[in-house]
């Protein structure tokens, strides 16, 4: 299926690695520019150079204000154009709630949640120009609350309440916003976690990995090219009547409305 891609540019945060990474690859392979930023400038320069079409590395801390606009200028400089933010970069820690500091909670709303309002912010004049389109990489953490992941859940919640909010002006502004909600994903940051559960546990790493899968009840770990498919898809324009749609990629493992 051609997903109208071709000639198009996307800015991709959190692209040095793991989901970012495959969610450029996978809109490359589609035809479209991309503008990949994350903190690693060389990561970043290796995967733009491996590309099939042109595009344009961008280290660049999202926490910090001045960021959006900066990558923002930069992406129209490289084509003159915007028509795609995916919105990934964002980490959070776990964690017993007591434990957790104010430095732990401001620093996972800065990056994730404040990094992409501030994005989806600069970049909506251009977007709305062109009848662009936002895809939220968020997780399904938003949707239910756990005790060991009250910093990342808050920070889901909210964003996908950003989402929400963000389709509802898109419906006059003509920008679709969307997101998508993954859950347990093949990433380095998913592995370290089955390497500290093994540890814990003395088992070795993949009978950590099956026990944390049947935890969750799901039959396995996704891949990052599982959640870039979902996320290409969206920003496409055979997602044209997607508005506000949150989907989550996850397995099965999430079991509510």
């Amino acid at each position: 299926m051609d997903l109208q891609l071709a000639g198009k540019t996307a800015i991709v945060t959190g692209a040095s690695r793991g989901i970012g990474r495959a969610i450029a690859v996978a809109l490359a392979a589609e035809g479209a520019s991309v503008v990949a930023v994350a903190r690693s400038g060389d990561a970043l320069r290796q995967l733009v150079g491996a590309l099939p079409v042109p595009g344009l590395a961008v280290a660049a801390d999202l926490r910090e204000d001045a960021a959006a606009e900066h990558v923002v200028a930069q992406a129209l400089g490289l084509s003159g154009r915007l028509d795609i933010l995916v919105n990934n970069a964002g980490a959070t820690v776990r964690g017993d709630f007591l434990a957790l500091d104010d430095g732990a909670w401001q620093d996972g709303f800065a990056l994730k949640f404040f990094g992409a309002m501030r994005l989806c912010r600069a970049a909506w004049p251009s977007l709305r120009a062109r009848a662009g389109a936002i895809v939220n990489v968020v997780g399904i953490g938003g949707r239910s609350g756990s005790a060991e992941f009250s910093i990342g859940g808050a920070v889901n919640a909210a964003l996908l309440n950003l989402t929400k909010a963000l389709a509802d002006r898109g419906v006059a502004d003509g920008v679709r916003v969307n997101a998508v909600n993954p859950s347990s994903i093949a990433t380095d940051r998913l592995q370290a976690r089955v390497r500290t559960q093994a540890a814990a546990q003395g088992v070795d790493e993949a009978e950590a990995a099956r026990r944390i899968a049947a935890e969750l009840r799901v039959a396995r770990f996704g891949t990052p090219e599982e959640i870039a498919a979902a996320v290409v898809f969206l920003a496409s324009p055979r997602a044209a009547y997607c508005q506000g749609t949150i989907l989550d990629v996850d397995g099965g493992q999430t079991r509510t409305l």
